[in-house]
């Protein structure tokens, strides 16, 4: 994913959004938001998406008299930027103890386990 800049906790919220109910409208934004409990004026819905649309996170599509807006940037590219970039700044770019940190003392699944074991035997073999 190229760099691009940093997202604000509001516009992360409209994120959030575009990820769970795919392309939406100012309106179906804002409808969304409400329902969890931030309630944002229809310009400053816009005013989010705008910013994100130009950040590079979102693209809009005219639909009739509204514009579409979706996410061209997934959750997990998003959270694999924002790990990596925290892993330069505080650990000097070594993943290891970032990775370590995440887990220490969490409980997980046996599938969430399966799926590590996974990932560390592809990582293994390349």
């Amino acid at each position: 994913m190229p760099r691009r800049s940093p997202v604000s906790d509001a516009e992360l919220e409209v994120l959030k959004v575009l990820w769970a109910a795919g392309p939406a409208t100012v309106r179906d934004v804002g409808a969304a938001l409400r329902k969890r409990r931030r309630r944002l004026a229809y310009n400053t819905v816009l005013t989010l998406l705008s910013r994100l649309r130009d950040k590079g996170y979102v693209a809009a599509d005219r639909r009739d008299t509204a514009h579409l807006f979706r996410a061209v940037v997934t959750r997990d590219e998003m959270l694999g930027s924002s790990l990596a970039a925290l892993a330069d700044r505080v650990c000097d770019g070594t993943a290891s103890p970032l990775v370590h940190a995440l887990v220490r003392g969490k409980r997980f699944s046996a599938g969430e386990i399966e799926q590590f074991r996974k990932l560390l035997d592809d990582l293994e073999g390349t």
